[in-house]
């Protein structure tokens, strides 16, 4: 059971507690120069970005609930300490691709680390591009799914069997559990979206489709597979939520910046996962550029996913083990696009379209994700709607 420890609530409460850890020096002169200001955008944690004359920084705590709901769901908020060992991780490998942490505090769930607020999350920028083209940034998407890919490949290869060796990567299986946010993987994800559940809602346009999944034999199997692999396949140490809304671009000097954040979801779990998860959303995204009219995006959209794998492929180096992953990562994606479409939490991407795009939209999705599930294979052409 976890131990009562003291919450950031307001702008003092940051300001005392930067104070406390020696940091607040990188930002003013005094205290009251110092500025906070909430951007918690998550489901789980809180974030506050603090800034003065001199820097700012950004501090994240893990409440012992989910943030959004309150204290009648909880968690254990130890789950930001999956992330800051997954940060760790990755600061050898792939600096370049996570933001720099300056503090982890195991008694306080709290870390501190570098400001990204100039930056964009990557679902927010897809969304606009669609919604509002003259105000979105843009965006290479090539240079997007390199980053990732090598990101995923970089943790996967560093964390994997062959690279620890059987002693050290079983030490990082029981290090690295997470049974508290593989549980809500298994229920939000692999679960719910198959059966009644007050958690799902869904377009009408689905209504048919979404009835027939319930009954659907087949279906049912393939997820069975994938719910076993997600539970049996420790391959190496994963981010566990890498959809478009755990990852940060922008430009410095001319040059996409890509961050990848949030990985409390972290354990030592099955590779492709990763991969899918982000290959469903720029499906997602793909597919909300196809729904009204912008062909071109859509495709630059996709361009992504064999960016990041050829990333991947590079950075995991293991040709032999490759074809299992990439069907991993297809089906999936294809569990994250069914939790998008008839599920408990839907892609920003698909409900921000207008009116006469949401439906055929939402049936695209829903049966591209059921392509996957069943093939483990990429769509090669838009399935019918």
């Amino acid at each position: 059971m976890t131990e009562p420890y003291e919450l950031l609530v307001t702008s003092a409460d940051v300001v005392d507690y930067l104070a406390g850890q020696g940091l607040l020096a990188g930002l003013a002169g005094r205290p009251d120069e110092v500025r906070v200001v909430e951007v918690t955008a998550g489901n789980m944690n809180r974030v506050f970005v603090a800034s003065g004359p001199l820097g700012s920084l950004a501090v994240k705590q893990a409440p012992p609930w989910v943030q959004v709901v309150g204290p009648e769901w909880p968690v254990d908020p130890g789950r930001i300490a999956s992330e800051a060992r997954t940060y760790e991780q990755l600061a050898a490998r792939v600096p370049d691709s996570i933001p720099e942490i300056l503090l982890f505090d195991p008694e306080r769930y709290v870390l501190v680390m570098e400001d990204l607020s100039g930056l964009d999350v990557l679902r927010d920028a897809l969304v606009r591009q669609v919604a509002t083209p003259a105000d979105a940034a843009e965006i290479d998407f090539g240079t997007l799914g390199a980053v990732v890919g090598r990101f995923v490949g970089e943790l996967g290869s560093a964390t994997s069997l062959g690279t620890l060796g059987a002693e050290a990567h079983a030490a990082l299986v029981d290090l690295a559990a997470n049974p508290e946010l593989c549980a809500m993987t298994l229920d939000v994800v692999l679960d719910e979206p198959y059966r009644e559940h007050e958690h799902n809602h869904w377009h009408p346009a689905l209504e048919s489709r979404v009835r027939a999944l319930y009954a659907d034999a087949e279906v049912a199997a393939a997820v069975d597979r994938i719910r076993e692999s997600f539970l049996t396949r420790a391959e190496g140490l994963i981010h566990g939520d890498l959809h478009t809304g755990s990852v940060m671009v922008g430009r410095r000097d001319g040059q996409q910046l890509v961050k990848v954040f949030d990985p409390e979801f972290s354990f030592v779990g099955p590779i492709g996962m990763d991969l899918g998860l982000f290959w469903a959303n720029l499906e997602i995204a793909a597919i909300a550029a196809d729904a009204v009219g912008d062909h071109a995006l859509a495709r630059a959209r996709e361009s992504a996913i064999p960016a990041s794998l050829d990333a991947f492929a590079a950075a995991w180096g293991d040709d032999n083990g490759l074809p299992q992953i990439v069907a991993d990562a297809w089906r999936f994606a294809g569990v994250e696009q069914m939790r998008r479409a008839a599920g408990f939490s839907h892609a920003a991407d698909i409900e921000s379209l207008p009116g006469r795009a949401l439906g055929p939209a939402s049936v695209r999705l829903f049966d591209t994700a059921r392509h996957h599930i069943l093939t483990g294979t990429a769509v090669t052409a838009a399935p019918a709607v």
